[in-house]
């Protein structure tokens, strides 16, 4: 797993180029909380973009007709102000960690643990592991937060292929993000 690093470019996709992120536009149930997700992968933010852009068709955002989506290219500058948390891998405090944010009462003193931070990274549990999360949310593979659920959910996911995400939380976080340019995804 990458660390956030002082000139680490990341990228993040949408059906717009996004050059000000602005946190209250943010969904709220996110992995790590309501923030600005990042990724040091292109093809993640490519894949995101598209998958954005599907989404803002089907709510009237944008044109059906469009044709294009966006990856914004963001450049971390500033970085020694901001408090961290870096999950290195998919384990068991991490499943917690994203549970507690998707599901409102769930895991709650992890979640109160994680308010102090202002960016949060770790593996990323995307449209592709959400069946799974959605299953151990739903006890399918025992009580949620029991051993035996825990490691079933863990060893379904595949944490070794997945991506990286960082969630900007703060406005102080976001502070530290200079834009550098934005590139066109073509929609299939």
């Amino acid at each position: 797993m990458k660390k956030l690093e002082e000139g680490m470019v990341l990228y993040h996709g949408s059906y717009c180029v996004v050059e000000n992120p602005d946190l209250k536009k943010c969904a709220l149930y996110k992995d790590f909380g309501q923030g600005f997700y990042l990724t040091t992968s292109k093809e993640q933010a490519k894949s995101f973009a598209k998958i954005s852009a599907s989404k803002a068709k089907a709510k009237g955002t944008i044109s059906h007709s469009e044709k294009f989506a966006y990856i914004s290219f963001f450049k971390v500058a500033g970085l020694e102000s901001l408090r961290t948390f870096d999950f290195e891998t998919a384990d068991v405090d991490w499943l917690h960690c994203i549970v507690s944010h998707r599901r409102s009462g769930a895991f709650p003193e992890i979640r109160a643990s994680m308010q102090e931070y202002d960016v949060i990274s770790g593996k990323i549990a995307n449209d592709d592991t959400n069946a799974t999360i959605l299953a151990y949310m739903g006890n399918v593979f025992g009580a949620m937060g029991s051993e035996q659920a825990d490691k079933m959910c863990i060893s379904l996911l595949l944490p070794e292929r997945l991506k990286d995400q960082f969630c900007f939380r703060s406005d102080k976080a976001i502070s530290v993000l200079r834009f550098l340019k934005s590139e066109k995804v073509a929609l299939e």
